[in-house]
This record gives structure tokens, sequence and C-alpha cells, in this order.
């Protein structure tokens, strides 16, 4: 029995923001505009367009800023690939909006063919490869040839690959991925990343022959509307949605950050 094509699946659960939302503040997208020029001068001195988005650990949103980079790609008149290579955790189905009964795994594995795990002009410019079924041995998957072979084709069709992976300190999965690409965009969050965290992740990285473009701040707490009647700035509504980016990792000697309740963590 044959597989279709993967479709667009209204029946996934609640979509997460994406620059795609008409009520999304104009300094978010603002925001995701000045990361991805950055990231364009990061790449400018690099022999590929193709890179990874990652964290240190789980929960610190790398996978909606992935989403949300390639969307913000493809506004360029780019021709732009997202891969999501979390084959442990995917998210990125929910996020599009997609079904993941096949996809990256599948493909990998012999099981199906490019044209049918590829969700074609999922945003105009923007064409989206799920994880598919989580496979039993995603490291080995992610750093054979048969992936090695995929990026080589792919480089030739899209102008920007951007590859959602799981978090370094926790599986090698990225790291088997650096011969591949032109390096990883490393996602922190502001007051939970712990800099010895995120400080193993860029040693690994860097031990590994890796490159990394840039740190992403995200969930940048900013001061919103001011409240006149309390005598105090509180944070606007979406105070949580800010983004900064720095070449270099930004973290230097400051004080470990005090971790905040998991409530108020954002999901991957």
């Amino acid at each position: 029995m044959s597989i279709k094509k993967s479709k667009h699946d209204s029946s996934t659960k609640q979509k997460r923001v994406t620059m795609l939302d008409t009520d999304l503040p104009f300094a978010v997208t603002e925001a995701f505009k000045a990361l991805r020029t950055n990231i364009m001068f990061a790449l400018s001195t690099r022999n590929s367009k193709i890179f990874a988005i990652s964290s240190a650990l789980p929960s610190e949103g790398k996978s909606t800023i992935a989403a949300n980079l390639a969307i913000t790609f493809a506004q360029t008149d780019s021709k732009v690939l997202f891969i999501d290579a979390d084959l442990r955790k995917p998210v990125s189905h929910r996020t599009f909006g997609l079904k993941n009964n096949l996809g990256l795994s599948t493909l990998l594995g012999g099981i199906d063919s490019f044209r049918e795990v590829l969700n074609s002009q999922v945003v105009n410019g923007l064409d989206v490869i799920t994880s598919g079924p989580i496979p039993p041995n995603p490291s080995e998957m992610l750093g054979s040839e048969n992936m090695k072979v995929l990026l080589d084709k792919l480089s030739a069709i899209y102008d920007y690959i951007i590859i959602d992976t799981p978090p370094i300190n926790i599986v090698s999965d990225t790291l088997n991925l650096l011969p591949y690409i032109a390096g990883v965009c490393l996602v922190a969050r502001q007051g939970i990343t712990p800099n010895d965290a995120f400080e193993e992740a860029v040693n690994a990285i860097k031990f590994a022959d890796g490159y990394v473009l840039g740190a992403i701040m995200g969930q940048v707490q900013t001061l919103g509307k001011k409240s006149y009647k309390k005598g105090y700035y509180k944070y606007g509504r979406y105070s949580k949605y800010g983004y900064g980016y720095e070449y270099g990792y930004g973290y230097g000697n400051n004080p470990k950050p005090e971790l905040k309740s998991k409530k108020s963590q954002p999901k991957e």
C-alpha cells in the first residue's frame, strides 16, 4: 500500500505562535528579521547555506524559533527548506499543521521517497520535511552517509536549509550533523539557561570541529505598557516573545541565572 504525501492537517494540536499570526507585534517580526540578517552575514563566511538550530537543554524554545526563522527566510523570496531532525521529540508538524506519518526518518530509512515526504509550499517559498515516526537509532541516522548525500543534493535545490535538532547536552545527534552543515545557532532562554550548560554545548561543538554561528537569546523580558496608577512599569502582553542575537556567546563570567518555575517555560 502506497503512502501519500503529507498534507496539511487541521486535526493536529493547536499551532504555536508563528510569524504568520496577524496579531503578532511589530517588534517581534522586526526581531526575527534582524536575526535573519545576522545569520545571513554569518553564513556569508561559510561554504554552505545549511545550518542547524539547537540548544543546550530541552524546553528553551529552539523549535519555535527555528520554525519562525524558516518563515522569515522564505519572506526574502529565497527557496527555503525546513527539516525537523529532532527524531526524538519532534514538534514541527504541529507548528505547521502537518501530518507526521512519514518524514525524515522514513526517507533516510529508504521507506519513502523525497517527493513523498516533502510538504511543498507550506508557506510561500518554504518547503517542510517533518521528522516522521521516531526511529530506534536517531543519532546513527543523522550521521549516516544517506544524510550526507541527501543534504548534498538538496543544497543544489534550495537557497537555505534550516534544521531543527535535539538539545546538544542531552544527545549527540546534532554533533553527528556538524560535518555536513555550515554551523549551529544556539538558543538560550533568558533567566533559565544555566551558564555552564550553555558553555558545555559550545565546547561540545568546538570539540567536534563544528562552528557556532551565533547565540539567540529567547524569551527576553522587555518593559511594556506603563502603569501610572500603580507607579511602576509592568510587562506588556507580548513581552515574552522578545528575541536577541549575538555574535559569540554573550555569557562570559556573568553569575548563573536563577531558574524560574516550570510553569513559565516555553514548550519546544
